[in-house]
């Protein structure tokens, strides 16, 4: 029997190196799972929403897998054994602002969003991962968000903003819809052109710092570190660009066009979501869950966003559950889509971190601690409600640091964390 390459096999040219695309000597992953054979890969997928929650009716009580399930959780009580939800979890010493919602996931120190104009950010959870993994699959990682003009999530190592993509169709494109040969040729003249500009601009980046001060020259590290960014991409897109994309019965249509409401399209960007994973187009997924508006759905009636903000009020406390019991049925529908994804060892679920953050507790006052926090899936023992001091939050980044760990990354910090969530899965 032929021993399988390992997915993480280069070719080499002198002091160049590329890595191999997913090839059928590699370990059957995604439609192409089988029963035997290697274990599928770790992936990991971050869900934000940016208008917090109405804790009372989300937070359990009592702690354990016992808990008694909440008017938010019901919709999740299938996966009762799947997910933890934590309480008492922050970016310790954050503004109370929208806009922290750009260091949700980087966990920078408080210094670097103390102006929410001017933020400081540093490398992402998912562009942690994408560094490691991310030349094993078609694309690097995917930064996708379903409203204009929200911040990014996601982060360079020099807290540069990731590009955001939100439209569906040009993610579905990208991922399975073949060119002609005409347009491949074009597509591998592009990147060469490419390349060579960008060993243009090294070169004379290297010529100007020469005759720099040393902030003119970090600022320069900067863009290198851009330009470097760039080029491993180029060769990435070169190294994929004649091989076949995966063949699904899906069509872009299913992914276009007008959706009947946020809800219809959330669950079409979940819908997508599970397929790159499922064909291994990629293993590394930010989504940013937009928020939303009355318009067709039942029983709504005044904005997501003045929802949220109600002061106390009834009437409007009953308007913002409609809308967060919708994200959790969604939520809850996502988690389907991926335990029913079988594959070697398990399923799609088993095999993929998901994790469910908000940068805001209570929106209403704008409150930063407290986060209602999900993680679910990722081979994790989960615990059901975990509870911390709400007074004292214990810092979200030590439990990235635990998810970095449970990917294979050895590590033991990530952003502003203190330690390691190491009694947690």
């Amino acid at each position: 029997m032929k021993t399988p390459l390992s997915r993480r096999t280069f070719l080499h040219a002198g002091a160049a190196s590329v890595a191999l695309p997913l090839l059928d000597a590699m370990s059957p992953v995604g439609l192409r799972a089988e029963t035997k054979g290697p274990q599928p890969p770790k992936r990991m997928v971050l869900l934000h929403r940016g208008l917090g929650t109405y804790h009372p009716l989300l937070t359990p009580k009592n702690t354990g897998k016992d808990y008694v399930a909440t008017r938010y959780l019901k919709p999740l009580e299938r996966h009762r054994q799947n997910f933890t939800l934590f309480s008492g979890m922050s970016h310790l010493g954050y503004p109370n602002s929208h806009t922290t919602s750009a260091a949700i996931f980087t966990g920078v120190g408080p210094n670097g969003v103390k102006r929410g104009d001017d933020i400081h950010n540093t490398i992402s959870l998912d562009q942690r991962v994408a560094a490691e993994i991310g030349g094993e699959t078609r694309v690097r990682s995917l930064t996708l968000n379903s409203s204009n003009g929200a911040a990014s999530l996601s982060w360079n190592n020099k807290g540069i903003p990731v590009p955001t993509t939100r439209g569906r169709a040009e993610v579905f494109r990208r991922l399975f819809i073949e060119g002609t040969a005409t347009e491949v040729a074009r597509e591998l003249d592009r990147l060469a052109h490419g390349r060579s500009i960008l060993d243009d601009m090294r070169d004379q980046l290297k010529s100007l710092a020469r005759d720099l001060g040393a902030t003119d020259r970090e600022r320069l590290d900067v863009m290198q570190t851009s330009i470097r960014e760039a080029e491993q991409l180029l060769h990435q897109e070169e190294a994929w660009a004649e091989k076949p994309k995966p063949d699904i019965d899906a069509k872009e249509s299913e992914f276009s066009g007008k959706d009947s409401s946020w809800v219809h399209g959330d669950n079409r960007w979940y819908q997508l979501i599970r397929l790159a994973l499922q064909t291994d187009s990629t293993r590394v997924i930010v989504f940013g869950i937009g928020e939303h508006n009355p318009t067709g759905v039942p029983g709504l009636e005044i904005g997501h966003h003045d929802a949220s903000h109600h002061g106390k009020n009834p009437e409007k406390i009953e308007q913002l559950a409609r809308y967060e019991m919708k994200d959790y049925e969604n939520f809850a529908g996502f988690l389907d889509l991926l335990d029913e994804t079988k594959e070697a060892g398990g399923s799609l679920l088993d095999h993929t971190q998901v994790l469910l953050a908000s940068n805001l507790g209570d929106a209403s006052a704008h409150a930063s601690n407290n986060l209602p926090i999900f993680l679910a899936g990722g081979g994790f023992k989960h615990e059901g409600h975990t509870m911390f001091d709400e007074e004292n939050n214990l810092p979200l980044s030590n439990l990235y640091a635990r998810m970095l760990q449970k990917f294979g990354i050895e590590t033991d910090s990530f952003g502003s964390s203190t330690g390691v969530l190491s009694e947690f899965g």
